[in-house]
């Protein structure tokens, strides 16, 4: 009964409207009463979701972020895109794709891709010729990338969830290989509509001015670097490194590119504070609900019952995925972390699973579920910077849907994908 109290009241409350995060705290504190337990639990563990010193990298990555797409970066990266893969079949869709990974490794933010590149790409390909549901799909598939790359938030989230015992810098390092599979496949996806449909290719501007687009992006690629390379190493944390971070947008922006005038850094400082806020309401309120199911013995329940339906880890992972796929569809990335990740490490762990493969697989997971309706963050944000209606989107989506979920399989069942850069790093 109280299973069905705390999900009840949060899929009432889901249906008609409510914000996830007022979601998961008032259907914790209903499932509290209901128990009996004292209301005064439900807000310590809140604040003790959020009292977390880890967390402190997620504000300052997603400020790093806004001031690089205010300040110019983002435009230098599509430019470098584009020189280099912009001769391919569908050259605005691969200069698209090859831009989300560049950027990817910056903000570490599918949404702040899909806004930015977006917000860049779409206009062009429409002048193009390319069709606006076709620019659509592609900035919206390709931004789950950035999810997989360093500095990745949603990874550092996953790794306070897994009880705060998985390296930071092993979860960085593990995703580097699946998202430039999956930007491989979204790209072979892309130049297979672009044949049908006819799309054009880009002119090769020549070496000369490769090479400048590339110094000229330089010190944009240099925070990729500093990051990955500072907490791979040990030589400063998540935390410290997105401090630094910061300190460095802040350095090339103003005194390198010049291109941060003061009312739009003014703009990107609000943003990350509003963005911020949301993120950490979230985390702790689904650190609430989390708890509860903790308390109601919910994973150690789903481990026996799988445990009983199957004995082949293919099946299970399988079940895994599928369950996961459903619930992206339905809610946002960062709670859904929170709250599936005490559930389902338990069951991949007990079928041989390794914590950090699961990480990997549960962000690319929920990635996709962030271009699916009727929840998907991401398609939202495609289609409003593209000016085009989610149905029309989903009619030809598809091939990009085909091409991640083959690389989420690939994932699954090919453990070395996610663990054998670790293991070298290491």
């Amino acid at each position: 009964m109280e299973l069905i109290v705390l999900f009840g009241t949060f899929t009432v409350l889901l249906l008609i409207g409510t914000p996830v995060a007022f979601c998961l705290g008032v259907s914790s504190f209903a499932t509290i009463a209901y128990i009996g337990l004292p209301p005064v639990v439900v807000f310590q563990r809140l604040n003790s979701g959020i009292s977390v010193f880890a967390l402190l990298a997620i504000p300052f990555f997603i400020y790093a972020g806004e001031l690089m797409v205010r300040g110019d970066i983002a435009r230098r990266l599509v430019a470098l895109a584009g020189a280099a893969v912009g001769h391919l079949r569908g050259g605005l869709g691969q200069v698209n794709i090859a831009a989300s990974v560049l950027f990817g490794g910056i903000s570490g933010s599918a949404a702040a891709d899909a806004s930015a590149i977006g917000g860049l790409m779409i206009p062009q390909m429409e002048e193009r010729g390319y069709g606006k549901d076709y620019a659509v799909n592609v900035t919206v598939t390709s931004s789950i990338i950035a999810l997989m790359l360093p500095p990745s938030h949603n990874l550092i989230i996953y790794s306070i969830s897994a009880g705060g015992r998985l390296s930071i810098a092993d979860l960085f390092t593990a995703g580097i290989i699946p998202g430039l599979l999956l930007a491989f496949a979204l790209m072979v996806a892309a130049w297979a509509v672009a044949k049908k449909r006819g799309y054009p290719t880009e002119p090769f501007p020549g070496a000369r001015a490769m090479l400048g687009l590339l110094l000229s992006a330089v010190p944009g690629l240099i925070l990729v670097a500093i990051i990955f390379g500072g907490v791979r190493s040990g030589i400063f944390t998540a935390s410290e490194s997105s401090c630094i971070a910061v300190i460095y947008a802040l350095a090339v922006t103003w005194f390198v590119y010049r291109s941060l005038p003061w009312g739009e850094f003014v703009a990107a400082t609000l943003s990350a504070v509003r963005t911020s806020s949301m993120v950490l309401l979230v985390i702790g309120s689904a650190a609430a609900f989390g708890w509860l199911l903790a308390y109601l013995r919910v994973p150690a329940d789903l481990v026996s019952w799988m445990k009983g339906l199957s004995d082949n880890p293919i099946l299970i992972m399988l079940l895994l995925n599928v369950v996961l796929l459903f619930l992206g569809t339905f809610m946002d990335m960062s709670p859904l972390i929170v709250i599936t990740t005490p559930i389902f490490l338990p069951v991949a762990t007990a079928y041989g699973v390794d914590p950090v493969q699961f990480g990997i697989i549960l962000i690319l997971n929920l990635g996709i579920g962030l271009c699916t309706p009727p929840v998907g963050a991401v398609l939202f944000v495609g289609c409003a910077v593209g000016r085009i209606r989610i149905g029309e989107v989903i009619r030809t989506i598809w091939p990009f849907y085909l091409a991640s979920l083959a690389v989420l399989m690939l994932v699954t069942y090919i453990p070395a994908l996610s663990l054998w850069l670790p293991a070298v790093f290491r």
